[in-house]
């Protein structure tokens, strides 16, 4: 088990936010409220939290492979994932809508980089940018792989692709919080309760090779699938033992 105060951070540019001039001074007013409200929310409650990591030689296999993780993880646990993998320079895909539009300026604020499309808007774009950024920029990529409206708990390829067209392992997680309320939302999406115990179980590392075929594609993803799932278990039998 590894301490969150060890793990290494990076320090990460201005947040460079995006002109807001094609919105109406309403949504530019909405984008900014939410903006911050988001921020602070997960910020405050974020730092109350006692995190315990579970599989952190995984993230180190592929630091010392000097690869770059695709993070992957359920759209439920997204609040405390944003916070827990701060100042990472992490790529994240965010939706071209006016709801993605503040989700990417309070992940910048997080030291996250945000890539606009999302799988139900300008997906193929979107996949394409975090291709040309994995190889180029050299940074790590996220991807909520259930989002952004499910089904629930069911992996979608997006995490695969970008695996096999980088050489960049896949690498599950699921945060834990010992104590959350579910909110009434399609993903029914937790928010931690103040200063609550969570665990941070990181999966091992899922390589695709470049000359996949369809079949070795769809072994992956399954492989990915068996993965989130087995870690969510392990979260709630911790959570229950605890």
């Amino acid at each position: 088990m590894t301490d969150f105060l060890t793990m290494p951070k990076q320090k990460y540019k201005a947040y460079q936010f995006a002109s807001l001039s094609e919105y109406p001074l309403k949504k530019r007013i909405m984008i900014r409220i939410a903006d911050l409200a988001f921020f602070c929310l997960i910020k405050l409650l974020g730092s109350s939290i006692r995190f315990e990591v579970e599989g952190m030689e995984h993230l180190e296999a592929i630091e010392a492979a000097d690869k770059f993780p695709i993070y992957t993880f359920w759209h439920d646990r997204i609040f405390l994932g944003t916070y827990f993998w701060r100042d990472r320079n992490i790529g994240i895909m965010t939706s071209q809508s006016f709801d993605g539009e503040y989700i990417a300026r309070f992940v910048r604020r997080f030291g996250h980089l945000p890539v606009r499309g999302s799988s139900s808007s300008g997906g193929s774009r979107a996949l394409v940018e975090m291709i040309k950024s994995m190889r180029t920029n050299l940074h790590p990529m996220a991807f909520t792989v259930d989002g952004p409206r499910g089904p629930r708990y069911e992996v979608k390829l997006g995490p695969v692709i970008l695996a096999k067209k980088t050489g960049n392992p896949i690498m599950p997680f699921v945060i834990e919080a010992e104590r959350f309320w579910s909110l009434k939302s399609w993903d029914r999406m937790q928010i931690p309760k103040p200063f609550t115990r969570a665990r941070v179980f990181i999966g091992e590392p899922i390589y695709v090779d470049a000359d996949a075929a369809e079949a070795a594609i769809e072994e992956k993803l399954a492989m990915l699938q068996r993965s989130l799932d087995d870690l969510v278990e392990r979260g709630k039998k911790w959570r229950v033992a605890g």
